[in-house]
């Protein structure tokens, strides 16, 4: 699943701006967290829509990377198992956070791992789903 990092100054409105941005363009907001520092900020986001999003990105002028997230259907009773699952094969988690409820109600949690593909394996062989792209898009 793809992940955008928008790089923007910590000021007043930026985030409203970009959110605003994708919505009235059709580019659902799934995912969303922010790091912020006293200057800047990262607005990570998943939308349903990357190939729209990346566009207006660049149109827009919003300096941007793209990574790949492992996203897997978790509910909180699963999340020891879930953490368990990557443990064992020996695995780092860099950083995780929800999704905004699915609409078939389960939980999602996108996580960015050292190896994304180890990390799909492992999480299989426990009997987690993970999604792809396609399986969010519209």
């Amino acid at each position: 699943m793809i992940q955008f990092s928008v790089f923007t100054p910590n000021r007043l409105g930026r985030l409203h701006d970009l959110i605003g941005l994708l919505s009235t363009h059709g580019a659902h907001v799934l995912a969303l967290m922010v790091l912020d520092t006293t200057d800047s900020a990262i607005i990570r986001v998943v939308v349903d829509d990357p190939d729209a999003a990346r566009q207006l990105l660049v149109r827009e002028g919003f300096p941007f990377t793209e990574s790949k997230l492992v996203v897997v259907e978790s509910n909180s009773t699963e999340l020891s198992k879930l953490m368990a699952a990557l443990l064992e094969a020996e695995l780092n988690i860099n950083y995780l956070y929800s999704f905004i409820p699915h609409p078939q109600g389960k939980s999602l949690v996108g996580l960015s791992m050292e190896d994304n593909d180890m990390a799909e394996q492992a999480l299989r062989r426990h009997q987690f789903r993970t999604l792809r792209q396609t399986d969010i898009s519209r």
